[in-house]
Formats: C-alpha cells, sequence, structure tokens
C-alpha cells in the first residue's frame, strides 16, 4: 500500500505508466485560435477607441504601430536597443533566480535556515524596486552594474517564496511513507519534496520572470545610454508617442515569450502529474 502512495511522486516509475493520448489535432488547433483570441480583441479594441479619438487625440492606431515598428527595426534601433535590454534581464535573473533559488532550500529544508534567512529577506521583499534605483545608482554606478543588480534584487523574492512554499506544502505522510519504506535523506529529497514542490516552484519562476520585465523599465529610466528605456526617454522627449506604444508592445510580448517558455517547461517537467485541466 505504502509502494501505491509514493509512485506517482517517483520520477523513475513514470516511465512505466501509461502514455496520456494528446487532443486530437483539431483540439490543439482550436486551443491556439483561443489563445489568441484575447490578444486579438485587445488590438481590435485598442483601433476603434483610438481611430474614434477616446484614447486621446495623441493615442496612436495599432497599424500606425506597425509602421513606427519597422522603422525602428529598419535602422537598427530597436534590435540593437532590444539586444542590450534582454542580456541586462537574462544576468539579473541569473543572479537573482540562483541567490532566490539557494535561499528558498535553505529555509525550505531547514527550520534554522529558516529562523536565519526568512526575516531579512521578508523585510527586503517590502521595498519597492523603484526607490532602490537611485540607491543602487550611488552604490554600483552609473554603469550596467547598478541595473542588473536592481534587475537581480526583485525576482529573487517571488521564486523565494514559492520554492518555500513548496518545501512545506509537501503531504507529511508521503515523507513518513517514504521513510518507513528506508528512503535515504537524499532519495526521499530528490524522490518525494522536490517532485511535489516543483508545481509551486514553476509558479514562482513564471512571477520571477514577469517581475523581471517589470523591473527593467525602471532600471532603464535613469542614466542609461542603450536598452529600451533610452528609446523610450527619447521618444518622450520628441513626443513621438508611437514609438512609445512600440517599446510598451515589446514588453508585452518579451513578457508573453518568456511565460509561454516555462509553461513549455512545465509541460516537461511535470509530464507526470495528472492535475485538473479545465472542461
Amino acid at each position: 500500500m505504502v509502494s501505491h502512495t509514493l509512485e506517482p511522486l517517483t520520477a523513475a516509475n513514470t516511465a512505466d505508466a501509461p502514455a496520456v493520448k494528446g487532443p486530437p489535432g483539431w483540439r490543439k488547433l482550436a486551443r491556439s485560435v483561443r489563445k489568441l483570441v484575447g490578444l486579438a480583441v485587445i488590438v481590435v479594441v485598442w483601433q476603434l477607441l483610438a481611430a474614434r479619438g477616446d484614447l486621446g487625440n495623441q493615442t496612436p492606431t495599432p497599424g500606425q504601430v506597425l509602421v513606427a515598428a519597422y522603422d525602428l527595426i529598419r535602422s537598427g534601433v530597436l534590435l540593437d536597443n532590444l539586444a542590450v535590454s534582454v542580456v541586462r534581464v537574462a544576468k539579473g535573473l541569473a543572479i537573482g533566480l540562483s541567490a532566490g533559488l539557494a535561499l528558498g532550500l535553505v529555509a525550505g529544508f531547514s527550520k534554522a535556515g529558516e529562523d536565519f534567512v526568512d526575516a531579512p529577506v521578508q523585510a527586503l521583499r517590502m521595498l519597492p524596486a523603484v526607490a532602490l534605483a537611485p540607491i543602487f545608482l550611488i552604490w554600483f554606478g552609473l554603469g550596467d552594474l547598478s541595473k542588473v543588480a536592481l534587475i537581480a534584487f526583485a525576482p529573487l523574492f517571488p521564486l523565494y517564496l514559492n520554492v518555500l512554499g513548496g518545501i512545506r506544502g509537501v503531504d507529511e505522510r508521503l515523507i513518513e511513507s517514504a521513510r518507513s519504506c528506508g528512503v535515504g535523506t537524499w532519495g526521499l529529497i530528490r524522490r518525494v519534496i522536490l517532485p511535489g514542490a516543483l508545481p509551486q516552484i514553476l509558479v514562482g519562476l513564471r512571477q520571477s520572470l514577469g517581475v523581471a520585465w517589470i523591473v527593467l523599465v525602471v532600471a532603464e529610466q535613469t542614466a542609461t545610454t542603450s536598452g529600451l528605456g533610452v528609446i523610450i526617454n527619447d521618444a518622450k522627449e520628441f513626443l513621438q508617442i508611437d514609438v512609445m506604444f512600440v517599446v510598451v508592445v515589446v514588453y508585452a510580448l518579451l513578457g508573453l515569450a518568456t511565460d509561454a517558455l516555462v509553461r513549455l517547461l512545465e509541460r516537461r517537467l511535470l509530464s507526470w502529474r495528472r492535475g485538473y485541466a479545465g472542461v
């Protein structure tokens, strides 16, 4: 009876489980279309309201934004600055996610670790990135280091909270059953605790990626000579509203892309899980 209880959480056993047939091709296509409907509705509403002037006389239509985006791409301005921003976010996430994961594991697996780690993390979590931006400029200078540090700081906390919550949310009965079967500490972590916590850890990863793009906007608003923030600042100076909207749309697309990447990761890493998928 105990072995059957542990079987769904054991990665090795998933290979022996019968494969679940995916939906037919037309259902996959229908889901893909439905996912685009919401975005299409936003674009259509934006077009109608902007054309009627309900969003202000200076708000561009989606068509005007596309034209501005084409000009920025053709001149190389958009792609060059986009590459700089993506590199900054990648560096910040590498640091912030590593720190959040490490702190979450320490606090999750050890009561003493939680006592040492949790209070400082919770205090730092309350500090807004907007208020810290000028402080980071003083500490790390006007170069990329201050921006990378700010981007690394904010995503740390959502991942930390979800790692801690995921580990502590594993059913104690499963842990006791594994111990009664002679599973050692490392096996317990690898085969029971981490698989059980993984869904919530991936939720934290999704939140952290979204926070990173939000903080990028703040980081690139001051003392910046390259990046998407420079395009917005220059467009604001010359009242190029369509260019500002181009950058806003780029931010949104980057957020969608990173979220889709984590969803793909979820499908692969959580293939063993049979959760409720909706009707």
